[in-house]
């Protein structure tokens, strides 16, 4: 009799636990399933488990990985804009520009979001630390939901990262339906004291430029070699083109940057002749809008933007 009931319950054992494994409802990544994505240099690159240490080179990357629910253990050393401030006390570790590599060494990430191309260099580095590198870049608002529904599928998020960019298509199917008819023309700057470039329709602050309906007077201007997102100001031209606004975008201290900037303008009486400049039109964007890449707040860069074009 025993050894009957002893059999029952091995079996009864047996039968719970194939219930257990047939009603068993992991994730494709929780179940041993790899998460294949591929990167915007066409990379593909494979994870055996949902990322659970991530490293972000870039404001908006980290903005955007924080707003997926991601973990983030390495963030860039700058100012954080105020809505990433629960993030202050994650490790800092450098920029896209320059990469730490020994912090980040020290943080075991399972992966490291950079951008391409200026972060191709570092594949191999960071690969030699047992860590995957994931370029993307954000010249454009497109790009930046193309960037949310990478990282969505990166964190099996991608429902929320529908949403996301959804928000943003929204706003912005209802802004080009509302274009202004005289849209005003506007020299974009970027960069820091002594050293500055016209923004061209390609980078992510002439993108949004042209959407908000300004015209971007260096739409035709040569592209820099090293920065082709940018152009080489020409004093003769932008007195030409007599622009309505001029909008200054930066990484450094803004007050600065303005100062400097007006400062040039000061050493060359023509631009007196500016309409910017006579109607008092110079201004310094918000860095942590326009100075980089703002992920998910993007559309209030857009926002700002049209209310500066719409000001008298």
């Amino acid at each position: 009799m025993r050894n009957r009931l002893s059999l029952v319950a091995v079996v009864a054992a047996i039968i719970l636990i194939i219930c257990c494994a047939c009603g068993n409802t992991s994730s494709p990544a929780e179940a041993g399933s790899e998460i294949a994505i591929e990167d915007f240099t066409g990379r593909s690159l494979g994870f055996d488990h949902v990322p659970e240490r991530i490293v972000a080179l870039g404001n908006g990357e980290a903005d955007i990985i924080y707003a997926l629910g991601g973990n983030l253990v390495g963030r860039p050393t700058s100012e954080l804009p105020q809505s990433l401030e629960t993030l202050s006390e994650v490790k800092q570790i450098g920029t896209a520009h320059e990469v730490d590599l020994e912090k980040i060494t020290l943080l075991h990430p399972d992966v490291v979001l950079g951008n391409s191309p200026m972060n191709t260099k570092d594949i191999p580095t960071i690969e030699s630390i047992g860590s995957k590198m994931l370029l993307t870049s954000a010249n454009s608002v497109h790009e930046i939901t193309q960037q949310i529904e990478l990282f969505g599928k990166l964190l099996q998020q991608e429902d929320r990262a529908s949403e996301l960019v959804d928000q943003i298509n929204g706003q912005l199917a209802e802004y080009k339906a509302a274009v202004a008819a005289n849209s005003p023309k506007v020299l974009l700057v970027y960069g820091a004291p002594g050293t500055f470039m016209a923004a061209l329709p390609s980078s992510l602050g002439g993108n949004i430029l042209e959407l908000a309906g300004g015209v971007n007077i260096a739409a035709d201007y040569p592209r820099l070699q090293s920065y082709p997102q940018y152009a080489q100001l020409s004093n003769e031209r932008i007195v030409q083109a007599n622009p309505q606004y001029i909008f200054i975008m930066t990484h450094g201290n803004a007050e600065q940057v303005k100062e400097s900037f007006l400062k040039e303008m000061a050493d060359n009486a023509a631009w007196n002749h500016v309409d910017a400049v006579k109607q008092g039109h110079v201004e310094i964007l918000p860095n942590d809008l326009f100075g980089t890449n703002p992920g998910t707040r993007v559309m209030e860069a857009l926002t700002l933007m049209r209310n500066q074009l719409s000001a008298s």
